[in-house]
């Protein structure tokens, strides 16, 4: 299907169920947004929002939804889908496949003589690879990774540079890790004692499920005496950071800069958005949608949304917020009242 870094208009419909309206000739060699695409590039037009700059569009081709179809300006070539973004799932990994990494120890890596490593592992330069640690078949460990010792990474699994496993940690089949996520850490746990603060000692698991991603710099703390778990299919963003304890549902979402604190509990296909923060020790069920800087302070129902600081039911918080925007107007009316009031007790 691929034909030296570039697709036809007709081979990229073929392979995405699609139509061609003008030319299925035409070559394309990259993907761009609406209003960045060049020459080459098949542009992106997947929400009626963008449509105004279709007139400014340079690329040489459009892809498209078949309710946006039929909008003027931008090319006339066009590959129509039901779903744009669906559809790049299947075209981008044939203009651009995913690089094979060659198999092997890097010299420069250090392992541990009682590591079991596959000989179908790459293992990157400066990575430092403990005592009994388990890779599985195919993992990929990049540059300057550490993996402690009794650590296990499940087949298929990929760690990109500078991550850190610590000791014991289990890492699942096919798992993403993207660069400088540490996993595993110690828990923030403290007694206090005449003052002082004591470290409760973190001696808990970590462990994180089959298919999950995990985004940049994301920090996930061990259990203190129980586990932490990333549950199966899950997918966090960068920044991201989960306490002690917690158990995040399968299939979640949670997008940059979400702190979880320790022993909090989520059910499956629970999303967070951007910078929410939730409080220790909650149950959110199945399901439930946290806004972007929400803060959860209480138990969430499955199902639910909330919004907002403290979160609470998103359309109660949209009404709270609408009422707090009338609020200055509100209060130039009591102070007009006010004068009027004040006027004529001085007219008595």
């Amino acid at each position: 299907m691929r034909t030296s870094g570039c697709l036809t208009l007709r081979q990229a419909a073929d392979a995405a169920g699609g139509r061609v309206l003008g030319d299925g000739d035409v070559v394309f060699r990259r993907f761009a947004p609406v209003h960045d695409a060049g020459p080459n590039a098949l542009a992106l037009l997947a929400d009626r929002r963008y449509a105004r700059d279709l007139r400014d569009c340079r690329g040489c081709a459009l892809l498209v939804s078949e309710e946006l179809c039929d909008l003027e300006g931008g090319p006339a070539d066009r590959v129509v889908v039901q779903d744009p973004h669906a559809a790049l799932l299947v075209l981008v990994p044939l203009l651009y496949p995913e690089q094979e990494v060659d198999p092997g120890l890097h010299p420069a890596a250090t392992v541990h003589d009682s590591a079991s490593i596959p000989g179908s592992a790459a293992i990157g330069p400066n990575a430092v690879i403990a005592a009994r640690v388990v890779l599985g078949e195919g993992v990929r460990v990049g540059a300057n990774c550490v993996i402690e010792r009794d650590a296990s990474i499940g087949s298929g699994t990929v760690l990109f540079p500078n991550v850190t496993v610590y000791a014991g940690a289990v890492v699942g089949e096919r798992v993403v890790v993207h660069a400088g996520t540490r996993i595993g850490v110690d828990g923030f746990g403290y007694v206090t004692e005449a003052g002082k603060h004591r470290k409760v000692p973190q001696v808990g698991g970590c462990v994180i499920e089959d298919d999950v991603e995990i985004g940049a710099n994301c920090t996930i703390d061990r259990g203190s005496i129980g586990r932490t778990v990333i549950g199966t299919g899950s997918k966090l963003d960068n920044l991201v950071h989960i306490g002690h304890n917690v158990q995040i549902g399968a299939r979640s979402i949670l997008v940059a800069q979400v702190g979880v604190a320790g022993s909090t509990r989520t059910g499956e296909g629970v999303a967070m958005g951007g910078q929410a923060g939730l409080v220790g020790h909650l149950r959110i069920g199945a399901g439930a949608r946290i806004g972007a800087q929400a803060g959860v302070i209480g138990d969430v129902a499955p199902g639910e949304t909330v919004s907002g600081y403290p979160a609470r039911d998103h359309r109660s918080y949209l009404k709270a917020m609408a009422l707090l925007m009338r609020f200055p107007e509100v209060m130039r009316r009591v102070d007009r009242l006010e004068r009027r009031v004040a006027e004529r007790g001085d007219t008595r």
